[in-house]
């Protein structure tokens, strides 16, 4: 009887925080944020068509010697080829499969990860909540790139590896992001008033805490996901990550251990390699404004 009294009267004069209020945005900033979205998902959308089907796209088996080294581009092979006779073209078609299932793979399980810790300390308080505001801390005062290279080169060079050590210093940044949202959210009036009424805690978090916060989890699956691929990239560059797996940081680790820089295969090896990488952290972060801006645009 009381929660039905609770979900019936909607606490009335109080606005619903998983409900937004109607956004005062001009009109043409609604525009540009769906510029900015459809921009976004255009990006977002061609590397997904890569990924899934690069044997489709890719002319030639991007582990099998196709011709020459350091061959300039032609109508054979549109990038050259590299310091084995590789096709460059085929290897960056490949490289965004194992590119961003990295980036996704991290990112949603961090998330995962960080709103369970950021629910639990927030909403409750006692000796885990506790435990994990310690481990959040922890992890974010630690410097990320000398904490992550040392991982890397205690643990061995291998792609799960790298996502491993990636997950565990990129969890407690959405932690604390939903752990701060909770705590307002639990001061506010019709979450007193559901635990006055007799609602669980399960029930309060469930229809009231994580409508307000899914948002937040939302947006981090993006940006995490970019920071991923930068730090995978920048692993892998630095000799850290599989060698044995074709990603575009392996392209420019081999890419540098070869002396491209001495001449100009740099302009067909390099260059489109990190056009990849750009473009593909330019469309997720656009992609987690637009989400942000159109599910919550009250916080702007």
């Amino acid at each position: 009887m009381n929660q039905e009294i609770l979900d019936s009267t909607e606490f009335r004069g109080l606005p619903r925080v998983d409900e937004p209020r109607a956004a005062s945005k001009p009109r043409l900033s609604r525009r540009v944020y769906n510029i900015v979205g459809l921009m976004g998902m255009g990006l977002l959308a061609g590397l997904l068509l890569l990924s899934l089907f690069p044997a489709a796209i890719a002319p030639y088996d991007p582990t099998e010697t196709v011709g020459r080294p350091f061959l300039p581009p032609d109508a054979d092979h549109r990038l050259g080829t590299n310091d084995i006779g590789q096709d460059i073209f085929s290897e960056l078609i490949w490289g965004t499969r194992a590119s961003l299932l990295t980036g996704l793979v991290v990112s949603l399980v961090s998330v995962s990860i960080g709103v369970v810790a950021g629910l639990v300390s927030g909403y409750f308080s006692n000796a885990l909540s506790a435990i994990i505001l310690v481990l959040v801390d922890l992890v974010l005062v630690l410097p990320f790139l000398p904490l992550v290279i040392l991982l890397s080169a205690y643990l061995g060079p291998s792609q799960r590896n790298v996502v491993l050590i990636l997950i565990l210093v990129s969890w407690a940044i959405p932690a604390r992001l939903i752990r701060s949202r909770v705590l307002t959210l639990t001061e506010i009036p019709y979450v007193e008033a559901a635990r006055a009424l007799g609602s669980s805690d399960s029930r309060i978090i469930r229809r009231h805490i994580w409508p307000a916060v899914r948002t937040i989890a939302l947006v981090q699956v993006m940006m995490l996901a970019a920071s991923a691929i930068l730090a995978e990239a920048s692993l892998s560059f630095l000799g850290l990550g599989d060698p044995s797996t074709k990603s575009w940081g392996t392209m420019l680790y081999f890419a540098q251990v070869s002396g491209v820089f001495l001449g100009d295969g740099w302009l067909w090896w390099v260059v489109p390699t990190g056009l990849m990488i750009t473009l593909t952290v330019l469309g997720l972060v656009l992609l987690g404004y637009w989400l942000e801006q159109r599910l919550e645009p009250n916080l702007h």
